[in-house]
């Protein structure tokens, strides 16, 4: 079977994409193991982007069919706009990565795909339902339950270890902070990677290269990789303000952060939800920064953070729109 010069491109900046998505997300899988010094900033990565690649197989790929074919009508869209649409969420990221901002990849991708579809087909393009409700939602949703799950296992935990003294616990929770770590960058890997399964299997299908929406293994193990990479070369900016910045951590408050927002996102993964694990696991650190006092999160930061998501779809999808006017002036 001959494949299409534009479907290797297609596939290719999908893989970067990926690639940068991983890069920017760095951040959310090793900002709370970095900043309570359980691991130094290159172990975390090494650690994260192991995890990230073998939850390949565990959760099926119901994200994949929702960012695929669940949002945008593949019988009006072709491979250009698919290639527009990818631009518009790697140069938010990239935007968003300079100045240090832990914005949504996920959302960034939704935008930019819609932006484009747009661009080529009006509004019609768009599957208006159910789908773009509950991704629109997890907006708000995502953070809210990795915020309160992350409440209630740190009162948990301080209720278990009342007896016990803050040095022995942290000794306990360094520990344990390894499995929590691996756990969130388990969950992070399988919802983030199954994103660009989506679009991968969405210019397949387009190209008529595949009869219906079925992700190939090939696919599955070359978005897992991509990530996985990505998140090996890490994201300093971003670490910065999601471990530092947003609250003051600790072991026992990073292995409750961790654990929450993996919590979430397993479970949005396995109802098909393309959530984002940033806006996850930033619920989840305020979450714990908040049982000390309200004024232990910087809200300042966390407003500035919001402002990001708020803007992440709108913005990639202005980006996505003139990114396919671009190349329709050379395509058709």
């Amino acid at each position: 079977m001959d494949i299409p010069v534009l479907v290797v491109v297609v596939i290719a900046v999908a893989l970067i994409f990926d690639y940068i998505n991983g890069f920017h997300d760095a951040a959310n899988s090793v900002a709370t193991i970095v900043a309570t010094r359980v691991l130094s900033p290159f172990q975390a990565v090494l650690w994260a982007a192991f995890w990230n690649f073998v939850s390949a197989f565990s959760f099926g790929t119901a994200v994949a069919t929702t960012v695929g074919q669940g949002l945008v009508d593949l019988s009006k869209v072709d491979s250009y706009v698919i290639l527009a649409g990818l631009l518009g969420a790697i140069v938010w990221d990239l935007i968003t990565w300079y100045w240090g901002l832990p914005s949504s990849s996920s959302h960034a991708l939704i935008g930019g795909y819609a932006g484009a579809a747009i661009a080529k087909a009006g509004l019609t393009a768009i599957l208006w339902g159910p789908k773009w409700r509950d991704t629109l939602l997890f907006i708000f949703i995502a953070p809210l339950i990795g915020l309160t799950l992350a409440y209630l296992l740190m009162v948990a935990v301080m209720w278990i270890f009342r007896n016990a003294s803050p040095k022995n616990m942290d000794g306990w929770f360094r520990k344990l902070q390894l499995v929590s770590a691996a756990f969130f960058s388990y969950s992070h890997g399988t919802n983030d990677a199954q994103k660009t399964m989506g679009i991968i299997t969405g210019v397949l299908v387009t190209a008529k290269l595949l009869p219906s929406f079925e992700v190939p293994i090939w696919v599955i193990l070359s978005a897992h990789g991509a990530i996985a990479l990505g998140t090996l070369s890490g994201g300093w900016r971003i670490i910065h303000t999601m471990g530092g910045r947003l609250t003051r951590l600790t072991p026992r408050s990073g292995f409750c952060a961790e654990t929450a927002a993996g919590l979430s996102i397993i479970f949005a993964t396995i109802i098909g939800k393309p959530v984002s694990t940033t806006h996850t696991v930033a619920g989840a650190i305020a979450g714990v920064g908040s049982i000390q006092r309200v004024k232990a999160v910087r809200w300042g930061v966390a407003t500035n953070i919001l402002w990001a998501w708020v803007l992440t779809i709108p913005a990639a999808a202005l980006v996505g729109w003139l990114s396919f006017k671009i190349i329709a002036i050379f395509a058709y």
